[in-house]
């Protein structure tokens, strides 16, 4: 069932939202800011377990369901919010896009290149708009950056690196039946720390580079492995080459010493730009000038969604826009199992739910890895094999 009329601007849109608790609680609070600012109204909550009114204090009595196209059909949705399982980003957001509504879809966009294909090609046939959900990609930062570097700021571009060092407990692991797979029940997942939890160092690097469509990639190396008893990895390093031949390190851990704030930067001949894309900090240090120290502004994506279908903003996160991203993906769904880590390189250590697991020494080999543009083993990690080339 299709939506039928044009949206016009100023109007109030009725919102779902798939998935509001997890991280789906930041969208809940979201939804209510704009609420309050006259753009949206929550209509539906799709859970497989209802919210309770605590849950929804604020909200009203919203409709409940299960089922997110009957959800859909019943309160006359105009947009969904999707933060659900991987496995199910694509088939819900053209669930959502039969109907006419367009979608705020969380990141990964999908986990693997083939559902990835097959969600812009349904997008394309219902005619509606889809975002997705990498917030770093709405900080004014990035196109900062973007403009210093081509006026030439730092002089050429040597490199990007970008590097994440997080930490979480075993528990993290446990909290959903998805949790730290690549496949569950014969369906891709790919829940790796370079593929969801620090995506967002990936994305952002690719997006200063201008190297963020599916065919922007040259050449993909990875080391992926893992301390923690799961399938997929929580310790990574890749290095991209891009079709422009700028060489791109990432380098990324849940199980790092003391976590700190991801952050990319850029080399260049003569100076240096760090952006630290959680706090839209940008630091600049060039050659015989003091350094520079900014934080911009950023917008967010639901709110840059709504403007695009009711005055036609362009999205600031189209589907389109992380094919190179779902190009790694698709690297890391066919490449090996990442390698397990052997007891001596680990150690046990209190988290915030329990125990977690702590890779010696991966701070500094991760913020070295951002700052050489080498990977793990080059770096000399003894428990480092080589980089696999990969091909996407």
């Amino acid at each position: 069932m299709s939506r039928e009329g044009t949206i016009r601007e100023g109007a109030i849109l009725p919102v779902v939202l798939a998935g509001a608790r997890g991280h789906g609680h930041s969208h809940l609070v979201n939804i209510r800011r704009l609420e309050e600012a006259g753009l949206v109204r929550l209509v539906g909550i799709c859970e497989l377990r209802p919210l309770s009114a605590e849950e929804l204090a604020g909200f009203g009595d919203p409709e409940q369901s299960a089922d997110l196209g009957e959800l859909l059909d019943r309160t006359g949705a105009r947009l969904a919010v999707i933060c659900t399982p991987i496995h199910t980003h694509t088939e819900l957001t053209l669930t959502a896009a039969a109907r006419g509504v367009h979608t705020l879809l969380e990141k990964p966009t999908a986990p693997s290149f083939a559902s990835y294909e097959r969600l812009l090609a349904g997008l394309a046939t219902h005619g509606t708009a889809c975002q997705i959900g990498f917030q770093s990609l709405g900080s004014h930062a990035v196109p900062a950056i973007r403009e210093l570097i081509a006026d030439g700021a730092i002089g050429a571009v040597r490199g990007i690196g970008a590097a994440g060092a997080w930490a979480r407990d075993e528990a993290y692991y446990t909290r959903a039946p998805w949790a730290g797979h690549r496949t569950l029940d014969g369906r891709d997942v790919v829940d790796g720390v370079l593929t969801n939890p620090l995506a967002h160092a990936l994305a952002t690097a690719l997006r200063i580079d201008g190297s963020d469509g599916a065919g922007d990639l040259a050449g993909v190396e990875l080391e992926q492995f893992r301390a923690n008893d799961i399938e997929a990895d929580d310790t990574t390093c890749l290095r991209l080459r891009t079709a422009r031949s700028t060489r791109i390190t990432v380098a990324v851990t849940l199980c790092a010493e003391e976590p700190g704030e991801p952050y990319v930067v850029v080399h260049g001949t003569s100076g240096r730009i760090t952006f630290w894309y959680k706090e839209d900090r940008v630091l600049v240090q060039r050659v015989n000038r003091g350094p520079e120290q900014t934080v911009y502004a950023r917008t967010d994506l639901l709110e840059n969604l709504v403007a695009h279908v009711t005055a036609g903003d362009a999205l600031l996160v189209p589907p389109e826009r992380t094919g190179a991203f779902t190009r790694v993906v698709e690297s890391v769904r066919t490449a090996p199992l990442p390698v397990r880590l052997p007891p001596d390189a680990w150690y046990g250590a209190p988290g915030g739910q329990g125990p977690r697991r702590v890779v010696r020494g991966v701070d500094k080999l991760v913020a070295e890895s951002a700052e050489s543009l080498a990977t793990f083993s080059e770096l000399g990690a003894g428990w480092a094999a080589p980089p696999a080339e990969v091909h996407s």
